[in-house]
Parts: structure tokens; C-alpha cells; sequence
């Protein structure tokens, strides 16, 4: 009577065992496959930072021509037009060093037929030459651009093309922007995941977008980026895309 007791009492204990047994697997089990499928779980954000700049550095572009009969003349009235020039950049409070001259460009004009169409005949030369200026005074530089025409009234055919201003720091900017878009990054995803009672774990993955940089106050985006030089005062935005685990 005593033996079976005893072996109902070990069969009920053994039966309690394997009970706890499968209790305990299945909460690890379960436990291990909610972790591994909130590990799966990201959420995915952009960070941008913009900061208004203004250009530090302008380029200004010019050409003058003269046309005539024979090169000595073309030549002689060119020289006098680049006397003209050089005279009026000087004038305007641009040094001397600062005024870059190209080489002649000389071109041979023909005679046309009555068809338009040009002959053996010389009719004359076309001389040219390219004038630059760079100058940290933008604003001097802007102005040039458009009152350079000026010199019309003297007798010169110059062309001005429209003045270029660049940000010479532009690298350094470009790398503190980065910096500063993935910190924005990091917070944008923070408050997703305290929204859902949740927080975020590890970058998956980081992407950094294009940098734009545009006139200011302009929204203007490129996927290959805008890089504007016709303004003065721009602003600079770069924009970081990044993937966070969810924990």
C-alpha cells in the first residue's frame, strides 16, 4: 500500500515538474521571439539643418571687341578700348592686380555672296579680349556687373555677364549642417517612439541627402542639390536620412 503511494506521489511530482518545465520554455521562448521581432521594428526619419549665409567671394565677367578693316587698326583700337576699361575698373576701386586680362582672340571676316554665304574675300578682323575681376567686396562686385555697360558711351563693345558670389567656407559648413541634420534626426525619432511608449536602439542605416544651397529664404530642392551663385545672401540646407531600431 505504501509502495503505491509513493509511486503516485513521484508520478504527481514528476508531472509538476515537466508542468513548470513547459511553463518556463514557452515563457523563454516567447520572451526570446518578442525580442527578436521588436528588434525587426525601425522607424525611419529625416533630419534637416539650414543656416542663411552671405557670399564672401565675387566674380565678375566681361569681353570687348572691336572690328576693322586691317589687324593693325583692330589691333590699335583694341588696345585703346582695354586703356578704356582698365581705366574705369581702376576707378571704381579695384586694384590693379586684381584686374586679369586674357589673350587676344583675333577672328577673320569674309565677304558674303548674295546667297549669305561667306567668300574668299577678306572684309576685315574681329579682336576680343576676356577681363575678370575677384574681389571679397561683393557689393562692389554687383554693382560692376551692372553698370560696367557704361563704358558703351565711350566707344567700347563690351559685354557683361552676370556677376557669380561664392562662399569660400562652404566645406566646413557643409560638415557642421551634417552634424547638426542628424542630431535633428535623433530627436525627430525620439519623439516618435516616447508617442508610442517606446525608445530607440541603434542606427540601421544613415543616408545623407544632397545639399541645397539657394538664394535665400528660397525653397527650391534639386535631387542632384542647387548650388546658386547669382545671389549674395543664400542659405545653405542639408538633409540626413536615418533608420533607428525600435526597443
Amino acid at each position: 500500500m505504501n509502495s503505491i503511494q509513493n509511486n503516485n506521489s513521484g508520478n504527481t511530482l514528476l508531472a509538476i515538474i515537466l508542468s513548470l518545465g513547459f511553463i518556463i520554455g514557452a515563457f523563454i521562448i516567447s520572451s526570446t521571439w518578442k525580442y527578436v521581432s521588436r528588434s525587426n521594428v525601425t522607424v525611419n526619419v529625416t533630419g534637416a539643418a539650414s543656416e542663411n549665409i552671405r557670399s564672401d567671394l565675387g566674380v565678375w565677367k566681361g569681353s570687348f571687341s572691336t572690328n576693322s578693316a586691317t589687324l593693325a587698326t583692330a589691333f590699335a583700337n583694341l588696345k585703346s578700348n582695354r586703356d578704356k576699361v582698365n581705366s574705369y575698373l581702376l576707378s571704381k576701386g579695384f586694384e590693379q592686380s586684381k584686374i586679369n586680362l586674357t589673350s587676344i582672340n583675333t577672328s577673320t571676316l569674309y565677304v558674303s555672296d548674295n546667297q549669305g554665304m561667306p567668300t574668299e574675300q577678306i572684309s576685315g578682323y574681329r579682336l576680343s579680349q576676356d577681363v575678370s575681376i575677384e574681389s571679397g567686396d561683393v557689393d562692389k562686385i554687383d554693382k560692376l556687373s551692372r553698370e560696367v555697360t557704361d563704358l558703351i558711351n565711350e566707344g567700347v563693345e563690351i559685354t557683361s555677364f552676370p556677376a557669380e558670389f561664392l562662399y569660400t567656407k562652404i566645406g566646413g559648413l557643409k560638415i557642421d549642417l551634417i552634424g547638426r541634420a542628424a542630431k535633428d534626426a535623433k530627436q525627430r525619432a525620439e519623439n516618435i517612439a516616447e508617442s508610442t511608449g517606446n525608445s530607440i536602439g541603434e542606427i540601421r542605416s544613415s543616408k545623407m541627402g544632397v545639399v541645397q544651397i539657394n538664394a535665400k529664404n528660397s525653397t527650391e530642392v534639386s535631387d542632384y542639390g542647387m548650388n546658386n551663385t547669382s545671389s549674395i545672401e543664400k542659405t545653405v540646407t542639408s538633409v540626413v536620412n536615418v533608420s533607428f531600431s525600435i526597443k
